[in-house]
C-alpha cells in the first residue's frame, strides 16, 4: 500500500458548490422608493431626506424614524414663525374720525 495520492485524484480540482439562489421574502426590510421632491428649505428637505433611513429597517423601527422626523419638521416651522419678517405696511386708519 502506498501513501501517495493516486494521479487521477492529485490533479483533480474540487467542484464549485453553488450559491443558493435568493428567495423572496416579503418581511424582510425593502426599499419604498418613494419620490422626495425637494421643497427649498433645507432643514425640511435633511428631515425627509431622513425617511430613507427606513428603507433598511424592519416596520417595528420605522417608528423611531418618523417620531424624529416629526419632531424635526415642527422644529423647522417653528423656527420659520421666530424669523423676523418685512415691517408692516404703515396703517391708514385714521384714528381722528
Amino acid at each position: 500500500m502506498s501513501d501517495s495520492v493516486p494521479e487521477a485524484e492529485a490533479g483533480a480540482v474540487p467542484e464549485a458548490v453553488p450559491e443558493a439562489e435568493p428567495t423572496y421574502d416579503p418581511a424582510a426590510p425593502a426599499p419604498l422608493n418613494v419620490d422626495r421632491t425637494p421643497s427649498g428649505n433645507p432643514d425640511v428637505d435633511a428631515q425627509l431626506g431622513r425617511l430613507a433611513d427606513t428603507d433598511h429597517l424592519a416596520t417595528d423601527g420605522h417608528v423611531e424614524v418618523y417620531e424624529d422626523v416629526h419632531r424635526g419638521l415642527r422644529d423647522a416651522l417653528t423656527a420659520l414663525d421666530a424669523r423676523p419678517g418685512p415691517p408692516a405696511p404703515p396703517s391708514t386708519y385714521d384714528r381722528r374720525s
